[in-house]
């Protein structure tokens, strides 16, 4: 059928399809470095111990058929070996059938991670992934032309986030309505990024004006998503560039890479190359695709009720399978950073005068001299933990204890996720405590007279000093 494809987009589906493949590998790349210590058989929140409590039913996962770290390990390995393949075009080389099944194989394996991964793969852009992961399954390869209705679903999940984020923030906090929440938001936010403190230190209308441009981005552009060309392309086009923006002024793994991502499978680049020939579309496919498109609308009336509810919740997944969900960020912003800095001392009597010695993470303030670097879209799942565990101690009571007692034990997968461990793993401390500080950004005069881009007060204790048990004795 002609009405079927649309010969137009075949250069967006390109360029889609690179990039997805490459946040593919990013997202397998962390899994695969960060796994033994998150989750793994001796993990601060060990799968074995998730899947003995939860059914297949809730949380599909091959590792609910088996679970290892060397499985775990071949899996997360593979994924990122066949992102690889899909960067470099090999589905390109395939028949139809082939390219699909080998699109199939990293959704199923990253969906399966996500399905066991607890708190630390409960973001948004885990779903985010699963939903576009699987619209690239029917997306087609060289051998067709990028079917209409996989394009307008794909344009259905930008709306979404989008939307669903620019109406958690006018529903949620008042200084959004106010356009005074950038006030605060670069600094407080979850990791800042080197050109954070820069952001934060513009002037005060130009944050009203970010606030502004982001109501009119959220809330209004994704609407002309669904308009012809070239209005769509100018809606897409608009939101790659205020996506660029925040990729500036923040780290946020990938999910603004994968808006942008999004985005360019809304832009028609049709003047830039000819179209390829390409074949008759098989019938086979038009069914498939079809039947799949049918399937994800019925399944979209669930986020569609919660858009329109005055309850609306972010990033929540209402299938296991992740393939339709809600999205949002930021529906309030925090007007004060703290920070829970954990800190240990050999002294096998703690006192406050004792030499206590910072544990450093990679992306979270620690050191105030430490300028913040950039890492996304690389997620780093433990620093993103510990600025929610500051938010409230509720965020951190299933893991943080672990990870206290792995710090004290010198565990090597553990203290691998640190930047900097102040007592080497075979002599560890002896009693681990956290407090928490609050952090601001120093002025530019202060910036010049110290080289510290942050200055930190002490606020509370988070843990006391804690040790070890010692072991049971045989009776």
């Amino acid at each position: 059928m002609q009405w079927f494809t649309s010969d137009a987009y075949w250069l967006s589906r390109l360029i889609f399809q690179r990039a997805l493949a490459a946040l593919y590998v990013t997202a397998f790349l962390g899994a695969a470095l960060q796994f033994r210590a998150l989750i793994g058989g001796r993990g601060i929140l060990p799968v074995p111990w998730y899947v003995a409590r939860v059914p297949f039913r809730r949380a599909p996962s091959l590792f609910q058929l088996h679970y290892s770290d060397r499985f775990f390990a071949l899996c997360a390995w593979t994924g990122c070996a066949v992102a690889l393949a899909l960067l470099a075009g090999v589905d390109g080389l395939l028949p139809l059938w082939g390219a699909m099944l080998l699109w199939l194989v990293p959704w199923a394996l990253y969906l399966s991670i996500v399905n066991v991964g607890q708190a630390w793969y409960g973001f948004g852009w885990e779903s985010l992934l699963l939903e576009v992961g699987f619209l690239a399954v029917f997306l087609g390869n060289d051998r067709v032309a990028p079917p209409v209705l996989v394009l307008f679903l794909l344009r259905w999940v930008l709306f979404r986030v989008e939307f669903g984020a620019g109406l958690i923030k006018m529903r949620g906090d008042a200084c959004w309505r106010r356009l005074t929440c950038l006030d605060f938001h670069h600094e407080t936010q979850p990791l800042p990024g080197p050109l954070s403190w820069f952001f934060h230190h513009l002037p005060r209308p130009v944050h009203r004006l970010e606030a502004a441009a982001n109501h009119v981005t959220q809330l209004v552009v994704p609407v002309l998503l669904f308009t012809p060309p070239p209005v769509a392309t100018g809606a897409a086009s608009l939101m790659i560039v205020t996506q660029l923006w925040l990729v500036l002024s923040g780290n946020f793994s990938w999910l603004n890479w994968l808006t942008i991502v999004l985005a360019v499978s809304a832009l028609d680049l049709s003047a830039w190359h000819p179209a390829p020939a390409f074949g008759n579309t098989p019938l086979w496919y038009e069914v498939v695709v079809a039947v799949v498109v049918a399937v994800l609308l019925a399944l979209s009336v669930r986020p569609v009720r919660n858009l329109l509810s005055r309850r609306q919740v972010m990033n929540r997944a209402f299938d296991p399978l992740h393939l339709v969900n809600s999205y949002g960020a930021f529906g309030s912003v925090s007007r004060v950073r703290q920070e829970i800095v954990v800190e240990g001392t050999a002294d096998p009597v703690p006192r406050e005068e004792s030499d206590w010695r910072s544990y450093e993470f990679r992306g979270k303030p620690g050191d105030v001299r430490r300028w913040p670097r950039q890492f996304a879209p690389y997620h780093l799942r433990l620093d993103w933990m510990m600025w929610f565990a500051a938010l409230s101690p509720a965020y951190a009571r299933p893991w943080f204890g672990p990870l206290v007692e792995r710090l004290l034990d010198g565990d090597r997968d553990t203290l691998r996720l640190l930047r900097h461990v102040p007592f080497p793993p075979d002599e560890p401390p002896v009693h681990i405590r956290a407090r928490v500080y609050r952090y601001r950004y120093t002025t530019w005069r202060e910036l010049r007279a110290t080289g510290a881009c942050w200055e930190r007060t002490y606020v509370r204790e988070f843990l006391p000093p804690t040790r070890l048990a010692p072991p049971a004795r045989e009776p």
